[in-house]
């Protein structure tokens, strides 16, 4: 699967001479972590987000009064502050390695670009949320079960053929990499049955 499949295609963006006050009215209001910073012709040119806003933000042990530190963060702009080297994906970019972007380069989320114009976003939400359907965990009246499985050809077809035979629609299955050996490999799945007890006592 691809990113255009989950990322968020209603965006919001800034622009570099955009003001952080509004900049963050804005992520309140919309409910958004970080604004794709745009040009005149939506081209990325840079990536704002909380981490930027908290720059901005006076320290506690500052002198100077709250109207001295309303006035100076009046003139900020989101250009002074941004990401102006954003990394980016195309929708094109299987959703398993905008992860991996995502968990290398330590960012929340990755502005999605097409002819260097901003056309989505898919953030850390976005891959979680697509972890938690392929693993089935927004599914009702499921039976999970986990095994290890000989890693050998056939293993894991053959019991799923199993489950199959003994009534169970198998719904989803995994098998994370890092629980496997040269000798088993650890499956996780889901299945749908009227009669759960009756496939359990099949395996």
């Amino acid at each position: 699967m691809y990113v255009e499949q989950i990322m968020s295609r209603e965006i919001d963006t800034a622009t570099v001479d955009m003001k952080i006050s509004h900049a963050s009215h804005l992520m309140k209001e919309k409910g958004r972590r970080y604004l794709p910073v745009v040009d005149a012709d939506g081209r990325l040119v840079g990536l704002f987000g909380h981490q930027h806003l908290m720059q901005a933000e006076p320290s506690a042990i500052t002198t100077l009064s709250v109207g001295e530190i309303n006035y100076l963060t009046s003139k900020v702009t989101v250009g002074q502050l941004m990401e102006k080297h954003p990394i980016s994906c195309s929708k094109r970019t299987l959703i398993e390695k905008a992860g991996q972007m995502i968990r290398e380069r330590k960012v929340g989320c990755l502005p999605v670009v097409e002819d260097e114009r901003v056309i989505g976003v898919v953030s850390e939400t976005d891959i979680l949320d697509f972890f938690l359907d392929i693993t089935g965990c927004n599914l009702t009246e499921t039976t999970r079960i986990a095994v290890k499985l000989p890693n050998k050809v056939r293993e894991l077809a053959n019991f799923l053929n199993k489950i199959s035979d003994g009534g169970g629609y198998i719904s989803s299955v995994v098998s994370p990499t890092s629980e496997s050996s040269r000798e088993k490999r650890t499956v996780i799945l889901r299945y749908i049955s009227d009669n759960p007890d009756k496939v359990d006592r099949h395996l």
